[in-house]
């Protein structure tokens, strides 16, 4: 779980890494081909994205309204 601004940094550039690597994946195999890995890679990046959220909202929790 991602609690502070370092964390949250390296999740993202783990994110993009991940992104890139399916990507090649993606050019290199076509659709049937590797399809555990991709689903893998897709599996993380799903994780990523709702640990990134997770600490999203809890930062907005912590600041006030600005009205």
């Amino acid at each position: 779980m991602i609690s502070n601004a370092i964390e949250y940094e390296k999740a993202e550039q783990e994110l993009r890494d991940l992104e890139g690597r399916l990507g090649r994946l993606q050019e290199s195999h076509p659709i049937g081909s590797k399809g555990f890995t991709k689903a893998g890679i897709h599996k993380m990046i799903a994780r990523i994205h709702e640990e990134l959220a997770v600490y999203e909202g809890s930062q907005e929790a912590r600041q006030p309204e600005v009205s």
